[in-house]
């Protein structure tokens, strides 16, 4: 019985990530009720590891789920004062719930309208995070206030109160049309793009990454006329594809320069540069070169690191091409910092430092790591290493994260 357990709790699983965001979806699009169907929800994974050792795995394990979760929504309603329209409509989707596809069209719309509806710009940005997290990746509350760096109980009463926002200001469920869907499209990509970001940062967890990028993926199968959406994706795989060279066997940063580049995944680069290619292709069909977004300029950005065979064979007057531009699209004091690095390496280490010295000049900048950072590198290239071990130590004083603590201060020892 072990091994049937073991078995059924790898199906469980399995059925989850590919069912449990269709489940909440269409049970939040009926009864309006965040907290039900993701009760219910649960309820009906931990019913199959019960059940599925001793009864075998059903035909189609998602449809399954669905009609528990179901049912038990049906039961939990029908002891409550409810409207009829919502019981007629939890059993209609039990006349589909066991034969649904995956990708059916209204169960896929359901799923775009809950990542809509999550990334709703009446809620802060944070709580747009954390709700995407909660109820789209089914990642564990604890999780997300250990990325957020606060308590359970402080998550909890933040997901609670996004949830609420949501009833009480009436947002509606639904992916917006026209205009406003290409208002709202950016926000929704920047919570994925943050999502992203708290995985791949030098203490993050990869498991957000790789929500990410599956939400990714998922947008792009909804919305594909938006190059923007596989952009980003792009951008996530050519970034994600290092993750297995970024730490040494102790567990410390390896810099980008010393990677073992064999260790990167090359599928997901091959995937983002075709990707690439088809944007850039489409773009020439349609209307002719065009300015690029701001996502597809850092995945091109990523390609150039990810495609070079070395750092010397780094394309870097092409990577600091792409930097000008996206500091025309969206002037902000990190941009100008890697605009200085990438013209240090493409036109000389004393160009990156005049470009530095720009970006720096609001005071932006002053207690952030990385450019104090940026300025030791560019500094040692120049020729003073003293100065420069000293910036280095300097950074690491900033750091937020042990990890990027010890790589400072080794290029520091080193120099």
């Amino acid at each position: 019985m072990t091994d049937a357990r073991a078995a059924a709790a790898d199906a469980a699983a399995a059925a989850a990530t590919e069912a449990y965001q269709r489940i909440v979806a269409a049970l939040i699009r009926i009864t309006g009720d965040w907290t039900l169907a993701e009760d219910c929800a649960q309820e009906a994974l931990a019913l199959a590891l019960d059940r599925w050792p001793v009864d075998g795995l059903p035909d189609n394990p998602g449809g399954w789920l669905m009609t528990v979760a179901r049912n038990r929504a049906l039961d939990v309603l029908r002891r409550g004062t409810v409207e009829r329209r919502k019981l007629r409509e939890l059993a209609v989707l039990a006349l589909t719930a066991a034969t649904a596809e995956p990708e059916r069209e209204e169960i896929v719309d359901d799923r775009l309208r809950l990542i809509f509806t999550c990334c709703h710009p009446a809620l802060p940005l944070e709580a747009r995070v954390a709700l995407t997290l909660r109820t789209i990746c089914a990642v564990a509350t604890a999780d997300i206030a250990r990325a957020f760096l606060v308590s359970e109980s402080t998550m909890t009463r933040r997901l609670t109160r996004a949830k609420t926002k949501i009833t009480e200001a009436r947002i509606p469920y639904r992916v917006p049309t026209g205009p406003a869907r290409a208002e709202r499209l950016p926000g929704v990509l920047a919570v994925l793009y943050l999502l992203f970001t708290h995985g791949y940062n030098a203490d993050g967890e990869p498991a957000f990454a790789e929500e990410a990028i599956r939400l990714a993926r998922l947008l792009g199968r909804l919305m594909p006329d938006q190059a923007e959406v596989h952009a980003l994706r792009a951008l996530f795989l050519l970034q994600h594809s290092r993750r297995h060279a970024r730490r040494d066997p102790a567990g410390d940063l390896v810099p980008l320069d010393r990677q073992d580049r064999s260790r990167w995944d090359h599928a997901a680069i091959g995937e983002a540069v075709g990707i690439l290619s088809e944007l850039r292709e489409s773009e020439l069909r349609e209307s002719g070169p065009a300015e690029s977004g701001p996502y597809a300029l850092q995945a091109r950005i990523a390609a150039c690191h990810a495609t070079a065979a070395s750092v010397a064979d780094t394309d870097w007057i092409r990577i600091a091409d792409c930097y000008d531009q996206l500091a025309r699209l969206q002037p902000n004091p990190v941009i100008e910092l890697n605009r200085a690095v990438a013209h240090g390496y493409a036109y000389g280490p004393e160009a990156g430092l005049d470009l530095l010295a720009r970006a720096r000049a609001g005071g932006a900048l002053d207690d952030y790591p990385l450019a104090i950072a940026a300025e030791a590198d560019l500094t040692a290239r120049a020729g003073d290493r003293v100065r420069a071990a000293d910036l280095f130590r300097a950074a690491a004083a900033r750091a937020h994260g042990d990890a990027e603590r010890r790589a400072l201060l080794d290029r520091a020892d080193e120099l």
